[in-house]
C-alpha cells in the first residue's frame, strides 16, 4: 500500500508542473508578456517550459527523481518570490504559500530516495 501512495504522491506533485508547461506551450506569447511584465527575460520561456515538462514527467515516472525534485523545488521558490510576493493581495499570498509548500514536498521527495513504482527503483 505504501508503494501505491508513493506513486500517487509523485504524480500529484508532478501534475501541476506538467500542466503549467503545457499551458505555456499553448500560449507562449501570453506567457512571454507576463514574464516581461514581472521583469523576467523572455529568453527564459523555453527553458522554463522544458524544466516544468521534463521535470514533472521525471517526478511522475520516478526517473532521476532526486535531481528533478531539487530543481523543481528551487524553481518553485524562485517563482514564488518573483510572481507571488505581493502580500497585500490575499490570493498572491496563498499562491506564494502554495509554491513554498510544493517546494517542501519536493525536498522531502528528493531526500527520501527511490520510491516504489519508479524507474529509479
Amino acid at each position: 500500500m505504501n508503494g501505491i501512495i508513493q506513486l500517487i504522491g509523485r504524480v500529484m506533485l508532478a501534475l501541476i508542473f506538467i500542466l503549467a508547461g503545457v499551458g505555456k506551450i499553448s500560449d507562449p506569447a501570453g506567457t512571454a508578456g507576463y514574464m516581461q511584465a514581472m521583469g523576467v527575460p523572455t529568453v527564459l520561456l523555453w527553458p522554463t517550459i522544458a524544466l516544468e515538462l521534463l521535470g514533472g514527467l521525471a517526478i511522475a515516472i520516478g526517473f532521476k527523481t532526486k535531481y528533478a525534485a531539487f530543481a523543481l523545488a528551487g524553481f518553485s521558490v524562485i517563482a514564488a518570490v518573483i510572481f507571488h510576493s505581493n502580500f497585500g493581495d490575499q490570493i498572491q499570498t496563498v499562491l506564494f504559500l502554495k509554491n513554498i509548500a510544493m517546494a517542501g514536498g519536493l525536498l522531502l521527495l528528493a531526500v527520501s530516495g527511490k520510491t516504489a513504482y519508479s524507474i529509479d527503483k
